[in-house]
């Protein structure tokens, strides 16, 4: 496990802890957090490490959440909450959800704008239904929303790529001193990096809709024609996000899609 990374300046100190977990993100590790001096938040904490143990031990973590229940960022939710004690807490209506993937029943439930430790909720759905981000003076713990290099998976049928967009658009107007992703480095240049994601899902978007214009009638047809780059090892997880794109764009009418039969076609623009 790598090196913690605090947040700068006056204000709630967030410390980055690097997880070897099996995951899909490049890099294979999962970004834990312990947010707090007096008061701790324990978010993401995907597995269990020496380092990990050693830290929320002697900060006695008093709460814990995570930013979505990607099995990715889950692992060890419950052994450090029998641990320590800590306050468990789950996003309102998606608790079901939540003991699914953890295997522990909250102890309390929060929605955007409640307080969890020393942290404010921000609904940042998307990438999943049940995400959030837990926001400091020193910016958002912000989960899988956004990243400093490359860009999200947003996979059908679950990830939401319209809810998504609007979810890179406010966090671009909030403008939060920094990011705290749930993989690779924290980002300090928070509009720009929302700005390239949003306009890398733009290009992608045109790409997909010139797909369908050009012929292509399921979602392999739009793959080939959409990406041109090598797929190996995550053609499965382009394939999902092309398909997000597809159901935004039906949903605004642009195209026709049928996911009972899986083929799309031109709308009526």
């Amino acid at each position: 496990m790598s090196g913690s990374q605090t947040g700068g300046g006056a204000g709630t100190h967030v410390d980055r802890f690097s997880v070897p977990v099996d995951t899909r993100a490049p890099g294979g590790s999962t970004n834990a957090y312990v947010v707090g001096t007096d008061e701790t938040l324990l978010v993401d904490p995907a597995a269990r490490t020496d380092t990990l143990d050693t830290v929320v031990r002697e900060k006695v973590a008093d709460h814990v959440a995570v930013t979505h229940t990607h099995p990715d960022h889950v692992g060890a939710v419950a052994a450090y909450a029998a641990e320590t004690g800590a306050t468990v807490w789950a996003r309102r209506g998606y608790e079901d959800r939540f003991v699914d993937a953890t295997g522990v029943e909250p102890d309390r439930t929060f929605l955007a704008g409640d307080s969890v430790g020393p942290t404010t909720v921000v609904a940042l759905p998307g990438h999943a239904p049940d995400g959030v981000g837990f926001e400091t003076r020193n910016g958002v713990v912000c989960g899988d929303v956004a990243v400093a290099e490359g860009s999200v998976v947003v996979a059908a049928p679950e990830g939401d790529m319209r809810a998504y967009l609007t979810t890179l658009r406010r966090l671009h107007a909030r403008d939060p001193p920094a990011l705290f992703p749930g993989h690779g480095p924290r980002i300090d240049d928070t509009r720009a990096t929302c700005a390239r994601l949003i306009d890398h899902r733009r290009d992608r978007e045109r790409a997909v809709l010139a797909a369908v214009r050009g012929g292509a009638t399921d979602l392999d047809g739009v793959l080939e024609r959409a990406y041109e780059k090598d797929l190996t090892g995550v053609r499965d997880l382009a394939r999902a996000t092309v398909r997000a794109h597809v159901e935004k764009l039906a949903r605004e009418r642009r195209v026709r899609w049928d996911p009972s039969s899986g083929t799309v076609e031109a709308g009526d623009e």
